[in-house]
């Protein structure tokens, strides 16, 4: 990404309590810092989502006790129940992610990455053939991640556009 890039995500979003998240998230992808650039995306997505689910009812800045539940499944079904289209956050090749979204232990992937990734847990990652770990393992999720958070922008800045009036 460019320059311009980074201002029309911070530019469509407004929101300065999340895009920097994506901002960085992206720049970090940009230098090939996968895990940081895969954390800030994936905080991105969350915060994004709990700070909007709170701005529904409240258009005020929301304290962080008042944001609610972390990144979930449940957290996407309540994003679904007002509206937003949580499915631009499936992954390439995940056809059930509405299947799993429904249930409560069964992570839909964005999820599942989100929790591995901010517990230091790599281990799905791991180059079995060389029974090697290095950050470039995570390049083809990041690459997922990064596709489906553009999406995700554009989804989410359409949704606060009409829905939140701050």
């Amino acid at each position: 990404m460019h320059g311009s890039e980074y201002l029309l995500i911070m530019l469509k979003l407004g929101a300065a309590e999340f895009h920097w998240h994506f901002t960085q998230g992206f720049q970090a992808l940009d230098q090939d810092l996968y895990i940081p650039g895969a954390i800030c995306l994936l905080s991105g997505i969350e915060a994004s989502i709990r700070v909007t689910l709170h701005q529904i009812e409240q258009p005020d800045l929301p304290r962080s006790e008042d944001l609610g539940s972390t990144f979930s499944n449940s957290l996407l079904r309540q994003a679904r129940e007002v509206g937003i289209n949580t499915k631009t956050l499936q992954f390439p090749g995940e056809t059930d992610f509405d299947q799993r979204v429904q249930t409560r232990n069964d992570h839909v992937r964005i999820v599942q990455l989100r929790h591995n990734l901010a517990h230091g847990n790599v281990l799905d990652h791991v180059n079995r053939d060389l029974d090697l770990f290095t950050p470039e393992c995570l390049r083809e999720v990041c690459s997922d991640l990064q596709g489906s958070t553009k999406e995700w922008i554009a989804e989410i800045a359409n949704f606060r556009s009409s829905n939140i009036t701050t």
